[in-house]
Order: structure tokens, then sequence, then C-alpha cells
């Protein structure tokens, strides 16, 4: 079944200069988190010469962000199979069985290998690695870094590993913006700005014989978010302008426990890592009372929509913005979560004697441009690893510490594919005539709030029919006329009007409550809808939905 979403007019290209300046290498990566970074180190093990392109610096991505750690089997009293079922459990029957298989069985030589770049994690007197437990999981297998600094050490090691690494070209202060293809329609490269190169604009080219997408999220879609400033979901609109197809876009995990700044916070908000409940802090309520026991047989390890579907009730019941995480007694808290400890003392909150205020924030997108398990979506030439792509392993729920492991794992099945089937170099064909509107960066803030305020934790068919006839007067607007100037502003703002239509669209479409999607009128599991909403832009700029059963493959062989 196909439906078009109400939202039309979106661009199909973005409006900007012809590039002014080129660079070549076999393989270009845009993203320098942990999925861009080992991407390149395998394509560089292949003999391959390789790009990475990245929006700020390769040290300052969303990896280095990550509090939480890297979930591995690595006790002999734990299992691949134990693993997978709490993955599955907590992707609620959307996950891929082959996906989840490949992560579980391959992760633990994949940390290994990060290990052997330079990744130091935290040990026990005796050398062995230490093994922590967090949401969702029935077992001890989560590795971290300075207690919760894993995503720091990891983006460390790894961008020291490329620094070394000849035949690598580092391109930072780049935006990419759209795809290059060849006149097979394959990818042959991206168009990029990169402050103060070539032409007064910056905008530049990379011609590449594969092209890897590992751009992250799309948080700053919502006026409060865990991600960084670059995460305005510019790989996976960028993929739908080309023409790939993306997935489960309405599954986005609100992280529980964010640390709460006041009823006008905006952007990223500091995280507070569910590590600490692992080590045994408990969320109370207003009164003082804890409210995740009887909610769920792991309380406050419950998965992370069971808690922030909790903490959210709580404040719908008490009319409150917040609730509170009590982690006094935790253990050497200072010293075992420096990080966290620091960012708290800093908004005015000790977390050693007080209540720390926290709130569910967008943390993780659970969904994005499709993949198969060699990381290849729909578009021939076109890859996708990390947050930006969806594998199958997530399904609706992604599992806690899941996901630096993902990027680990379908880099290296990346660079597999790349080794065995690179084609040679073919040019690029002149771009394809379409809408290529920019919107105001004005209209950025309209964007955010209606998502904020109707496409959340919480939502309902009347909320997303309010956004959806927002979200479709800002796209029409862009229709009528040539838009904003090109700039990053505009260019920013347009892809995050593109994500969040995407993503309101397939919210509307999916009429239950399953996982990270919550709809208050619709809310029990349906086994009718155990299926992938795809999302594709057509010529037009329309958004075009389809049904897919769990099981079924999205990506036919190239």
């Amino acid at each position: 079944m196909t439906t078009l979403a109400p939202v039309v007019g979106l661009p199909t290209r973005l409006a900007a200069p012809a590039p002014g300046w080129e660079l070549s290498a076999d393989v270009c990566v845009v993203g320098s988190g942990v999925a861009g970074l080992c991407v390149a180190l395998h394509a560089r093990a292949a003999g391959l010469s390789v790009a990475v392109v990245t929006k700020v610096r390769v040290d300052d991505g969303s990896t280095r962000w990550a509090q939480g750690g890297i979930a591995a089997v690595l006790d002999p009293a734990d299992t691949p199979e134990a693993h997978a079922r709490d993955t599955e459990v907590a992707g609620v029957g959307l996950c891929e069985p082959d996906a989840v298989s490949a992560l579980v069985t391959e992760g633990p030589s994949r940390l290994h290998q990060l290990i052997d770049w330079g990744a130091a994690f935290d040990r026990d007197p005796s050398g062995r690695l230490l093994l922590t437990r967090e949401g969702g999981h029935s077992a001890d297998r989560i590795v971290h870094a300075g207690g919760d600094a894993t995503g720091s050490e990891v983006q460390r090691a790894l961008h020291a590993a490329v620094r070394s690494a000849p035949g690598i070209t580092l391109v930072e202060h780049a935006m990419v913006l759209d795809l290059l293809a060849d006149d097979a329609g394959r990818a042959a490269g991206v168009t990029l700005h990169v402050l103060g190169e070539g032409t007064e604009d910056g905008v530049g080219a990379v011609r590449a014989r594969a092209v890897v997408l590992a751009t992250g999220g799309m948080g700053q879609v919502y006026a409060a978010t865990t991600n960084p400033s670059v995460s305005t979901g510019d790989g996976v609109a960028l993929g739908l302008r080309a023409g790939a197809v993306a997935t489960d876009l309405e599954f986005v995990q609100f992280h529980p426990t964010s640390l709460y700044l006041g009823p006008d916070a905006r952007g990223q908000q500091p995280l507070v890592s569910e590590a600490l409940r692992g080590e045994g802090a408990v969320l109370r309520d207003g009164a003082g009372e804890r409210f995740m026991v009887g909610v769920h047989p792991l309380a406050e390890l419950a998965p992370r929509d069971v808690v922030a579907k909790a903490i959210t009730r709580v404040q719908l019941r008490d009319g409150v913005d917040h609730v509170w995480l009590d982690a006094r007694s935790v253990p050497g808290l200072a010293q075992r979560f420096p990080t966290i400890v620091a960012r708290c003392r800093a908004a005015g909150v000790d977390p050693v004697t007080d209540l720390v205020p926290v709130t569910p924030a967008a943390h993780y997108a659970s969904g994005g441009l499709v993949t198969d398990l060699a990381g290849r979506t729909t578009v021939p030439g076109l890859y996708a690893c990390g947050e930006v792509a969806c594998t199958g392993v997530h399904g609706a729920n992604r599992l806690a510490s899941n996901s630096l492991l993902e990027g680990l794992v379908f880099a290296a099945r990346i660079g597999d594919e790349l080794a065995r089937s690179l084609p040679p170099a073919m040019p690029a064909r002149a771009a394809v005539a379409g809408t290529s509107g920019l919107l105001d960066p004005a209209g950025r803030r309209a964007v955010t709030e209606t998502m904020s305020g109707r496409v959340a934790a919480l939502r309902s068919g009347a909320g997303l029919a309010e956004a959806t006839a927002q979200l479709g007067g800002l796209a029409a607007g862009l229709a009528d006329g040539p838009g904003a100037a090109p700039g990053v502003p505009s260019w920013e703002a347009t892809d995050l009007l593109t994500v969040a239509s995407a993503l309101a669209a397939a919210a509307t479409a999916r009429r239950e409550t399953r996982g990270c999607h919550w709809r208050e009128d619709h809310p029990d599991t349906e086994a009718d809808w155990r299926v992938h909403l795809d999302v594709r832009l057509d010529a037009d700029g329309a958004l075009c939905l389809t049904r897919r059963p769990v099981g079924t493959p999205a990506v036919p062989p190239w």
C-alpha cells in the first residue's frame, strides 16, 4: 500500500551555486563519528583513498557526547542469544533478525579491534574490562571509559588513528548538500560547502566511486535535544532528495533523563546517563515517591521508552515540567561519573547531595535511510552507517549502548563491501532539475516548536494533523518561489523541514503505540502494524509512504 503524505513542495535539490572547487577519492565518507571514522579506517585498510567530510572538526560530532558505553558479550556467563533477545524485546517486534544477529555475534571482535586502534576502557585491578548493566539488558555487558566519557575516548582513539593513516583526506567545517550521480544513477560524489574554500560561498564537490553517509541524527528537529547543534538531519534529507528510501522515522527515542534547565531551555541539553540508574540511582516524583516500581520488572532500568513514558505520565498527572533523579546513594559518584557531576554542578545542582531535575529530551533516531547488511541504501553507490542509517537492528526502540556497537559492526561490513565491489570511477552527470526552494532561517523555530509541541514523546491524531498542516504550509511556501538565499542557515532549516515532514508523516500513518512511538488515541500495539513504514520523496517534492512487512528486504541487489 502506498499513500501520499499531505506535505508537498519539499525540495529535491538544495539551491546552491555551482561547485567552485573539487577533490577526488575512491570513497567519500560524510561524518566523523564512530561510524564515519571506522568506515574510513576499513576502506583505507583495503587500499582505497578516502575523503572524510565533517560538518565541524573531526573530533566534534555526536560520538564524543555519548556517556553510555558499548554493549558486547564478553562475560562467559552471557550469550549472543541473550543480547539478541534483549535487543528484540526493546525493539517491540520491528527488529530485523539477521541484522541483530550480525550485531551481537560480530560485536565483541569489533570492540577488540577498537581497543587495538587505541581506545582505553575501564578495567578492574586485574586488568579485566569492567562490565556494567544499562536499561533493557539482562546481563552485565556494557563497557565504559572514564565512567561516563565513553564517547569522548572512542572519538579520541579513532581521531588519532585516522590522523596517522596516509591516504585519508580530512575536510572539516563542511556541510554536505546533495548527491552527485553518474549517467547510470550511481552515486559519484557530493556537493558541499566549506567555509573559506574555493568561491566566495565555499561550495565545492568531492568526486568519489562510493559515498558513505555517517552524518548522525536529526535531534535538532526538536526544541530540546541531547544532540549537538550539527545534528540537523542532513544525511537523511540528502538521501531523500537523491531518491533513497528512509524507514522507521517515527521511532525517535527520547532519553528519559536529560538535565532540566528550565522552561525556556532550547537546543542541546546535558544528558544524565542511565548508567547512574545502573548503579542504583532512582526516579522520584515531587512527593519523593519512586514511581517506576510496579511499572516494569526492571523498574528504573526498563527500556528507555518505558521510562520516558512513565516520566511523562507523572508530569502530566502532577502538572510539572520535570521529575527527580536521586543518585545520592551511588558509591563514589563524583569519581565514577565526573562529567555528569560537573555538568550538574555548572547548572547549580550537586548530585552528591541534591536531587537532580530531569525530563525526557529527543535523543536518538532509531530510523533512517534503510540499508541492507552491507550498508547499501536503495541508491546504487550510496551507503549509510550509524544513526543516519536504519539497519534493522533497533526496531521501534534502540536498546541502550547498541548504537556505538552498531557503528563498529556495520562500518566493518561496509569496508568489506567496498573492498569487494567498488566499480571504476564515472563522470558525474548534470544535476536533474527539480524543486529547490529554501526555507528562511527564521522558519526553523516554527519547525522545532511544531515538532516539540505535536510530534514529541506523546502524540495524538489531532496534534499530528496540526503539525502536518503547519509543516505543509512551510513547504508550500518553498514551492511558490526561490525562497531564502543559499547559505548554511537556510540549508539547515530546509533539511530540518524535510526530515520533520517525513517524521510527522510516518507518525501520523502509524495508528498504534509501539516502542518509542506513543499515540494516546491508539494506545495498543497492533499485530497489523508489525511493518516498517518506508518513506521516499518523489520528483515533485511529495512524500510517499509504503508499508513493508518485517523480514522483507528493502534494498534490491545493485
